[in-house]
């Protein structure tokens, strides 16, 4: 998902990042011993099994294959899916990967309307056997754009086993092993809504509708949510969720899920912030009023 963290303002220590083209945007990479391109090779090897917009890749075949057949998948494809169904689970289908019957079929290659695109997305229909996937009714597809650049990210980090670094996907970052003044993006300033230094090693996700409207949801009134957590799997997948969740749904979840920290803008400029959120930064410093 395209989204809105201002991932790195500077270095505690002194920084060697690059900057590498990915999944449709771009990624930052700051890691020891040389390891930035190594990172990137393996991340870019996920995107090629995971993209939707890569003909042959196995989320496009198991789309293809929608109603058809089952399709054989990598461990890494198998794991994210599962990943997913487990947010969805978790998070009453308010995130969802099968809304990629709207954005991808009915939105990208108009093959449906957005009303009958509407009645396939359901995860419930996604079957996993073994090591292959099934979506269960013509016309369904997987959109892995809510959690994809989370899980790339997450997967470096367990790939490449370093002692500290950096990794970014526009909105989703990680940083371990050091400490990093991070920032959080305003969207109704175009500058910094929130900077702090982290406490421990983290995961940040950024989501918001602002640049386009590719999160699909109900009314609320979230302009941009903002998840910490320890693996970025999860902040990808639960910071789409909680935007596209009511106010209702999202306060109810909030309330069962305490260890997930949160920053909410909502459209009126007031902010939420939760002790998890805190918990994560040994110094933070907001650039508005705020309210938790």
């Amino acid at each position: 998902m395209p989204i809105i963290l201002i991932l790195l303002l500077c270095s505690l220590a002194f920084s060697k990042e690059e900057v590498f083209y990915l999944m449709g945007t771009y990624a930052i990479i700051d890691l020891p011993d040389g390891k930035n391109y190594q990172a990137y090779r393996y991340m870019r090897s996920l995107e090629e099994k995971l993209s939707d917009y890569i003909e042959n890749s196995e989320v496009s075949k198991i789309n293809k294959n929608a109603g058809i057949k089952p399709v054989a998948v990598s461990e890494e494809t198998l794991e994210v899916i599962k990943k997913a169904l487990y947010i969805s689970q978790i998070t009453d289908g308010a995130f969802d990967i099968t809304v990629g019957a709207i954005t991808i079929r009915a939105k990208r290659w108009k093959e449906l309307s957005e009303e009958e695109a509407r009645k396939l997305v359901d995860y419930r229909q996604v079957k996993i056997e073994g090591n292959e996937v099934f979506l269960t009714q013509k016309g369904m597809a997987i959109d892995l754009g809510g959690i994809g650049k989370g899980y790339a990210v997450e997967k470096a980090y367990q790939h490449l086993k370093l002692p500290k670094g950096f990794i970014s996907i526009a909105g989703d970052m990680k940083v371990w092993g050091e400490k990093r003044l991070l920032a959080v993006y305003d969207p109704t300033t175009r500058g910094v809504l929130m900077e702090g230094i982290n406490r421990k090693d983290l995961c940040l996700s950024t989501s918001g509708n602002y640049f386009r409207h590719h999160i699909i949801g109900e009314p609320n009134s979230l302009l941009q949510v903002t998840v910490a957590y320890s693996d970025c799997t999860i902040t990808d997948a639960l910071s789409t969720a909680i935007f596209a969740m009511s106010d209702e749904q999202r306060r109810k979840f909030l309330k069962e899920h305490q260890n997930v920290g949160v920053l909410l803008l909502y459209t009126d400029g007031s902010l939420y912030f939760n002790r998890a959120f805190l918990d994560y930064f040994e110094m933070v410093m907001f650039r508005r009023s705020e309210g938790n």
